[in-house]
């Protein structure tokens, strides 16, 4: 667990100025970490390795210690090592660091190292804290946009902007790669195992509903990515619904009966570019009542499978 020192928490604190309460907030750091993180790397370089993949200079709060993480994975990436000894070089001529000590500095972040372990939550830990950043200046520059009296910068494009910047934002806090220890590979594997062993000859992950599928693959599991192909109209579109239908429809009976079994069906997102929700939608309901999508796109039911269209409706929009 990784604790936050008082000095560096990032809260509040109010002060009244004209009859209005201003708030004085650092933005969140924690300098302990980044200390702690440098002096494993410097001490065992095989800690890069951890955090190499999402880690960059620029996402530590103090720029110093940035500036160690950039001269550090420039020597570790040339398959050099990487020392107080090594980096003395680098930093002989750097004002900066010399403010602060020089290369006794890095002899104290090598001091102050942490198990090598423990190096890859330092390395998230200190990822997410310029997130957060990121974060409030996004929304300083949201709120901005706000006051902005352009006449050529409507509502509509501030929140698509917006919208776009915490996407590309989000996108910077995924860092699940990297090097993995084999023993939780292995542990995983087992526990893979295990739940096929306790299916009895079910599959162990999310069903597609299509028994010869199912054989082939084994289901679909979280690390799958499974690609369709085939020429045009040769039914994807209808697969791909069926199977999607398929699971949505398990994870809805599990739910209701308060089954216990974690691969019945699963909640299911669906996304396409050539047809609408609705578009969807009625092809589901084509499928599911056996009555043909173009009856029901150009109004020509009869009565009775206008009822029967209902009746499924009423059953399908609890799908989750």
């Amino acid at each position: 667990m990784i604790t936050t020192p008082a000095e560096i928490s990032s809260f509040p604190t109010g002060a009244i100025e004209d009859g209005r309460e201003t708030m004085a907030r650092t933005p969140p750091h924690n300098f302990e970490a980044e200390k702690a993180l440098l002096g494993a790397i410097l001490s065992n370089n095989n800690a890069y390795d951890s955090v190499s993949d999402y880690l960059r200079g620029d996402h530590f709060s103090d720029p110093i210690h940035g500036k160690i993480y950039e001269s550090v994975s420039k020597l570790i990436e040339r398959g050099q090592i990487a020392d107080p000894i090594t980096l003395k070089n680098f930093f002989e001529q750097d004002g900066s660091l010399a403010d602060i000590g020089g290369n006794q500095y890095l002899v104290e972040l090598a001091a102050s190292m942490v198990n090598v372990i423990n190096a890859g939550e330092y390395g998230k830990h200190i990822h997410d804290l310029f997130v957060k950043r990121e974060l409030i200046d996004l929304g300083h520059k949201v709120v901005n946009s706000a006051y902005s009296s352009d006449v050529d910068y409507s509502a509509s494009q501030q929140i698509e902007e917006a919208e776009q910047n915490l996407y590309e934002l989000s996108e910077t806090g995924e860092f699940d790669g990297g090097f993995q220890p084999f023993k939780s590979s292995v542990i995983s594997a087992i526990e893979m195992a295990e739940a096929a062993h306790r299916s009895d000859g079910k599959v162990a992950g999310v069903s597609t509903g299509l028994t010869d599928i199912d054989t082939i693959i084994g289901g679909l599991h979280q690390s799958d990515l499974v690609i369709l192909a085939g020429r045009p109209s040769m039914g994807k579109t209808a697969l791909a619904t069926n199977i999607a239908f398929n699971a949505a429809y398990d994870c809805y009976k599990r739910d209701d009966n308060n089954s216990a079994e974690n691969s019945a069906g699963a909640v299911v997102g669906f996304f396409s570019l050539e047809m609408s929700a609705e578009q969807l939608a009625a092809r589901i309901l084509s499928e599911q009542t056996e009555i043909a999508s173009d009856k029901i796109r150009k109004g020509l039911l009869t009565n009775e499978e206008f009822d029967k269209l209902v009746v499924a409706s009423q059953t399908l929009h609890n799908l989750p």
